[in-house]
């Protein structure tokens, strides 16, 4: 729909938006606003010209929805909470309607996704850290949510309900995902790069049965807290990983070569056999021994199988 200020800004509340005060909207103003259900997500589409915005903090009842709001074409600048942000096409911001909300804009296309906060895995002190923050929508999470939001804007009504469904929980959670993301890259970039450097001297000392966590944190000058906290919101602890690193160095090796397991145990760090087979078992499903079985089978196979033999075979074929 094409409409004057007053009608656009009467089908923007429509679709669950505050009320914005655009400064430089005159009697020539002239927007564009579509809407689209997509299960429990609403997309508006909206195409306006070039704006300056404030919108003040809004009632609780409009605190049901968050919104997710992607930009399609032109720029945005849009400050929200500690957030501010610079977006171009493609990228997009997290912003809560119940916040005062201000952005400048040129003439731009973008669509908004309205998002029910139960339907997010994020925790308000998150929802704190992200509103008004750019998310990159050229890469990774962000893009794929970027294309769908887009895409979905105009494809939402040819969806039956069961598909409806199905299409808005993939978008929920992609836009999970980039979030999540968005979260990490919060982080202290000196910090990456020392857990960089740290699993790459575990990695390179693996068959030292003394490699530990003191040791490690010895090593790179700092205390063994402080080692534990950087690896704190990663998959495995340090110790865990030093153990699931030689677990797969084991069974590499295993599959490979005719040596014991005793032996292979041995090479990367594991004095105990008993303990490491058990440990095996737990993490793999099956016994280390039958690799090692299982090797030296192939083998026996490849030496009885002769190349005259296959040959003689062909010919009676």
């Amino acid at each position: 729909m094409i409409g004057n200020l007053e009608t656009f800004q009467d089908e923007l509340a429509a679709s669950g938006f505050p009320p914005l005060v655009n400064k430089l909207a005159g009697a020539g103003f002239r927007g564009r606003i579509a809407t689209r259900e997509l299960g429990p997500l609403r997309l508006v589409s909206l195409v306006t010209p070039e704006s300056s915005c404030v919108g003040r903090e809004g009632a609780a009842s409009d605190g049901e929805n968050l919104a997710i709001k992607v930009m399609s074409r032109g720029r945005t600048r849009i400050e929200q909470g500690r957030g501010d942000a610079e977006l171009g096409p493609s990228d997009l911001v997290l912003l809560d309607p119940t916040r005062t909300v201000r952005f400048e804009s040129t003439a731009a296309a973008h669509v908004t996704i309205l998002v029910p906060r139960r339907e997010l895995r994020i925790r308000p002190a998150q929802i704190d850290r992200l509103v008004g923050v750019r998310i990159d929508g050229s890469h990774g999470a962000g893009a794929l949510v970027s294309v769908l939001a887009r895409e979905s804007a105009w494809a939402a009504s040819e969806f039956r309900e069961v598909e409806a469904l199905r299409s808005a929980a993939a978008v929920v959670e992609l836009i999970a995902v980039a979030l999540e993301a968005r979260l990490g890259d919060g982080r202290p970039v000196p910090d990456e790069r020392l857990r960089d450097r740290i699993v790459g001297y575990i990695e390179g000392r693996l068959a030292d049965p003394e490699l530990s966590p003191p040791g490690i944190a010895a090593a790179h000058h700092i205390s063994v807290r402080r080692l534990h906290k950087l690896f704190e919101d990663q998959p495995l602890t340090v110790a865990a990983l030093i153990r699931r690193r030689r677990l797969e160095r084991c069974r590499a090796e295993l599959t490979g070569s005719g040596r014991t397991v005793t032996a292979v145990a041995a090479r990367w760090g594991f004095s105990d056999p008993a303990h490491f087979s058990k440990l095996f078992k737990t993490t793999y499903g099956y016994n280390a021994r039958a690799l090692t079985t299982n090797n030296r089978a192939r083998t026996t196979k490849t030496r009885t199988d002769s190349p005259e033999q296959d040959g003689d075979h062909q010919d009676r074929r």
